[in-house]
């Protein structure tokens, strides 16, 4: 398997402006939440993207991303039906071909010299097969991601074999179906937003998409969570845990934990860790006077 292709996610209605939003990335250079994610795909050896967009963004986007712009193909999600049906959207784009996939709305801060995309595209052309990669994630966050259950590979603390996918599960689901042994008590394996992922991923979303289409729900959403359950079943499905962190901008103050984390693990740390001690400082005489 080798991976020279990637899709971003960025259609979402409610979130259409998060990717053109401009932060200061690791090396104190200004860029939009696109531009650093972009530069996350390249790192990993991917020659061409594809982001998908709702229809009249191309323009707007295309103008936030500087010198990449040559290297990235627009897809209009005509017809929004869900983070599945947006990815099934560039299945022209990918062909027969594995792929890359992030979305949107998500940073990812590695402390390692390896990227999170380096880490895990290795990994999926290692074992040739569809990798995601998860996090450790606490309880009280399984409302926000689709998680996963399995075991782990032999040998290996960071892979594990999936069996179940379930989006967005209850704590009792999660306890009876996606206890993986060895995390912490009341940690789940949540995803990270970033997966590589077979050509079977889109027959099962294409197939999916034709059978709500014939049927009452069509307008039911499409999530990717359900193909990847199906996935799992069919063929070798592995997720990696990440030793970085994910940042999602869409949340309340996302933007502004995204950016600290970014100015944390750059060359400018001290100076900015020097600046909040002085506000928290400042903010504690005020309380006290």
């Amino acid at each position: 398997m080798h991976i020279t292709k990637a899709v971003i996610t960025a259609a979402g209605r409610n979130q259409r402006t998060l990717p053109m939003q401009t932060l200061t990335d690791r090396d104190g250079a200004e860029k939009s939440v696109l531009a650093i994610l972009v530069e996350e795909a390249l790192s990993a050896g991917i020659d061409e993207i594809a982001v998908v967009v709702a229809p009249g963004d191309e323009g707007p986007y295309a103008a936030t991303v500087g010198d990449h712009a040559g290297r990235l193909h627009f897809i209009p999600q005509t017809d929004p039906r869900g983070y599945g049906h947006a990815i099934y959207c560039a299945k022209p784009f990918v062909g027969d071909a594995p792929f890359l996939h992030l979305v949107g709305d998500h940073l990812y801060v590695s402390a390692d010299t390896q990227s999170c995309a380096q880490q895990l595209v290795a990994v999926a052309e290692a074992e040739n097969c569809a990798v995601s990669a998860v996090q450790a994630t606490r309880e009280n966050l399984l409302p926000y991601y689709g998680t996963v259950g399995g075991k782990r590979v032999p040998g290996r603390k960071d892979l594990y074999e999936i069996d179940t996918v379930i989006e967005k599960p209850t704590p009792t689901e999660a306890e009876l179906r996606l206890i993986v042994p060895g995390l912490r008590a009341g940690h789940y394996l949540c995803f990270f937003g970033m997966h590589v992922l077979t050509p079977a991923v889109m027959e099962i979303l294409e197939s999916r998409i034709s059978e709500t289409r014939i049927s009452e729900s069509a307008n039911q959403r499409i999530t990717l969570s359900e193909a990847l359950a199906v996935l799992a079943t069919r063929e070798k499905y592995l997720a990696l845990e990440e030793r970085a962190l994910r940042y999602d901008v869409g949340v309340k103050y996302g933007l502004v934990i995204a950016q600290l984390a970014l100015a944390l693990s750059g060359g400018d740390r001290e100076e900015i860790l020097t600046r909040l001690v002085e506000m928290l400082a400042t903010r504690e005489l005020r309380r006290g006077a």
